[in-house]
């Protein structure tokens, strides 16, 4: 079926669930028994969830009579453009989602829809509320208003993501990891990629499309990600390991000072403008006054962002790390060859020379530890230690893996 389900890759089921949900909305939107209030989208990264909640959100608002999400109409180009006047996404910019953001969305979602059949709203990353916007946000959808739907999009049902209440007031929609094959098929029909370049990028992507998109377009994509993978033959050598893990944070901070500096810049130049920078007169003088607290929270604000956008940086070269050792397992087990597609698929297909060697060198129980570390590192980012810190402690552990 054309139309705005079209972006979703390999995601035939859930597209068929949803277009059917849009269709019995239409039957009874002012019935509380013929629409759910409340959707939890999952999957892993890279799988469409946020996509996915975006087309859904279109489906509902669709004005086409024959299909919902037809992709043409006002209400589909708007919604996924991001403004339809009826759908707003909550889009963490930041580490979390705090109570105040939580709170003025849910007061605005409480009106009737000015233009749209629904108010839709669409939490992307769930996984980064609050204990307390969390509760804000389940207060509404125990009790929600006749007209105003939730889409929450997180990794997982774990408690560690959605919360067991939260997750419970949702109907569930989960989303698989799109194949290489599937992957490969959108670069060359989408973006117009040879077949050779669209299929090393899907193979490499770990079944993230946005990923696949971003290396088979983009080279310093691609020398982040071998820079990443770097670091697991530098662990033969301990200084030169260090350096490579110091190097991987630099690398993940400029990538997020690249990303924020114009949009930083931009944001400035706007509240300059609003609070009168460059008038005249009574009114300019009484606008300036109190502009350095205005400053100041903007400032907090991008602080912030730029600290997720590099952490998340971060993020995605240890999973690229954590990929390489995992593959070298499946190696050393006879699971998969590095030099075919026999058996599990690898990570890391273009590296079969070192996953071969980290295999020959390694003893399992080494392989094992490093891919702990690994996800120790990562969990200990994600509790706020410094990125430096645990890196170092993470390629220290990596250099006692080798040797276990």
């Amino acid at each position: 079926m054309a139309g705005v389900f079209d972006r979703l890759v390999g995601q035939g089921a859930v597209e068929s669930e949803l277009t059917a949900a849009a269709i019995a909305a239409r039957g009874g939107a002012g019935s509380s028994s013929a629409m759910t209030h409340s959707w939890l989208f999952t999957g892993p990264p890279g799988s469409g969830r946020s996509v996915a909640a975006l087309c859904f959100a279109a489906a509902l608002q669709c004005t086409d009579e024959a299909t919902p999400g037809c992709g043409r109409c006002h209400a589909c180009t708007t919604t996924m453009a991001g403004t339809h006047g009826d759908v707003r996404r909550v889009v963490p910019e930041g580490l979390s989602i705090g109570t105040k953001e939580m709170r003025e969305i849910v007061q605005v979602a409480s009106r009737r829809p000015s233009t749209g059949r629904w108010q839709v709203v669409v939490v992307e990353d769930a996984d980064r509320l609050t204990e307390a916007a969390g509760n804000v946000l389940l207060k509404v959808v125990e009790e929600p208003p006749e007209r105003t739907v939730f889409l929450l999009c997180a990794p997982s049902v774990d408690p560690e993501d959605i919360s067991v209440t939260l997750r419970s007031r949702c109907r569930h929609v989960h989303l698989a990891t799109p194949s290489v094959a599937a992957i490969a098929q959108v670069l060359r029909e989408r973006d117009g990629l040879d077949e050779r370049t669209a299929g090393w990028a899907a193979s490499v992507s770990g079944g993230h499309v946005g990923r696949a998109r971003r290396l088979a377009t983009d080279d310093q994509a691609r020398a982040r990600r071998k820079r990443a993978l770097a670091l697991v033959a530098a662990t033969a050598r301990p200084a030169a390991a260090y350096g490579a893990a110091d190097e991987l944070v630099k690398s993940a901070d400029d990538e997020a000072k690249q990303v924020s500096a114009e949009r930083d810049e931009k944001e400035r130049e706007e509240l300059a403008i609003a609070l009168g920078a460059g008038g005249t007169g009574k009114g300019a003088a009484s606008a300036t006054r109190g502009s350095a607290g205005a400053l100041k929270e903007l400032e907090k604000r991008q602080k912030s962002r730029t600290t997720r956008t590099g952490r998340d940086a971060l993020d995605r070269a240890l999973i690229d790390v954590a990929g390489l050792y995992r593959d070298a397992l499946a190696v050393r087990f006879g699971a998969a060859r590095a030099d075919s597609s026999a058996g599990v698929v690898l990570t890391h297909p273009d590296m079969a020379d070192q996953i071969r060697e980290l295999a020959t060198d390694v003893r399992p129980e080494g392989l094992l530890l490093s891919i702990q570390a690994v996800l120790d590192c990562r969990e200990a980012l994600e509790t706020n230690v410094k990125p430096r810190f645990a890196l170092a402690a993470m390629a220290a552990a990596l250099i006692a893996a080798r040797s276990a």
